[in-house]
């Protein structure tokens, strides 16, 4: 059995995941291991430009301890780094799909309560790690 705070976050990257596929955009895939980082989701943004990118999903259940956005410091810039390095070292998903030959591009997609139980969200496109 997973943990709650982990299982809420596993919640918002589907609810995340779903939003960019209404968006048009495809994901590639979602929890994708590179070596021993982890990349919360792979898609393709059809733009324009088009371009794949790699999609970090942050959750907060407060900002007691500050914005969602805050949490993303140099350590887990440095895994991002690594991460996305060992994916394009590789030009394939794990399972062997191939990596689409567009440029490649960081998102931070940042999720908290809102009022009457919503979540809500905001997206950072092109952020740097």
């Amino acid at each position: 059995m997973e943990a709650r705070p982990h299982a809420i976050g596993r919640s918002v990257e589907g609810r995340v995941a779903a939003a960019l596929t209404s968006a048009g955009w495809a994901i590639l895939g979602r929890n994708v291991r590179c070596g021993r980082h982890e990349l919360d989701i792979v898609a393709v943004d059809p733009g324009p430009p088009a371009a794949v990118v790699v999609v970090e999903v942050r959750w907060r259940a407060s900002r007691s301890h500050g914005l969602p956005e805050e949490t993303v410091g140099w350590r887990k810039r440095a895994a991002l780094r690594d991460g996305i390095a060992c994916l394009l070292a590789r030009g394939a998903l794990p399972d062997g799909t191939p990596l689409p030959r567009l440029p490649l591009r960081l998102d931070l997609v940042v999720a908290e309560p809102g009022t009457a139980g919503a979540v809500v969200t905001r997206h950072h496109r092109a952020v740097e790690a």
